[in-house]
């Protein structure tokens, strides 16, 4: 699950940056989302340290009777932009000398953490998940970049890609369904849609 939408009015990358609560509407979304999931079998809720994944997380675990379990590993990536008020950039702006040094490869990507490394935390992250709730069902809440990685690695498709094209909008569910040993489909949902019209967007 991708967390709800963040109070950021100033349109700041905020990435790992500390204080970043979900917003009225994402505490919406949260809730939306956790009242769709609540006939689910969740025994394991997850979630990144960051405030906006911990609020996600609160109602989904509440509505189950289980603790929110932080893992780390499915955080959002870093990102050397981070704390910039991008909303306000244009992209011509990255393309700027002062950023031609962090933007020399977008294939791995050079302005932040290696896809690679981002879709290697997080099956591991996803692994431990299943195991916990096996014979059940897991939530884990992260953002938007690990997520997608995620997704593309499990697909075998390539790591890099155009942000703009992601399939993962606030508060979606990206499910993985696993008979055995094996993963039968991945497959995306937006229990909260009806209140992404109102929603100003995300940075992670």
């Amino acid at each position: 699950m991708r967390h709800g939408e963040v109070h950021n009015p100033e349109g700041v990358l905020y990435g790992r940056l500390d204080g970043y609560h979900l917003s009225e509407l994402g505490r919406e979304m949260a809730q939306a989302v956790a009242d769709h999931l609540v006939d689910h079998d969740v025994t394991h809720v997850v979630a990144s340290s960051l405030l906006r994944a911990q609020e996600t997380a609160a109602p989904v675990a509440a509505a189950h009777g289980v603790a929110v379990t932080t893992d780390d590993r499915v955080i959002e990536s870093t990102n050397v932009f981070e704390g910039h008020r991008v909303g306000a950039m244009r992209p011509v702006d990255f393309l700027h000398p002062r950023h031609w040094k962090l933007v020399t490869n977008p294939f791995k990507p050079s302005w932040g953490e290696p896809y690679a490394e981002v879709a290697g935390r997080m099956l591991a992250a996803i692994a431990d998940a299943r195991d916990a709730a096996r014979g059940h069902e897991a939530v884990v809440v992260s953002h938007q970049l690990p997520i997608w990685t995620a997704r593309n690695e499990l697909l075998g498709n390539r790591l890099w890609h155009d942000p703009r094209r992601r399939e993962c909008r606030l508060a979606s569910l990206t499910t993985l369904t696993w008979v055995g040993d094996e993963l039968e489909s991945i497959t995306y949902s937006e229990p909260a849609g009806a209140l992404l019209a109102r929603s100003q967007g995300g940075t992670g």
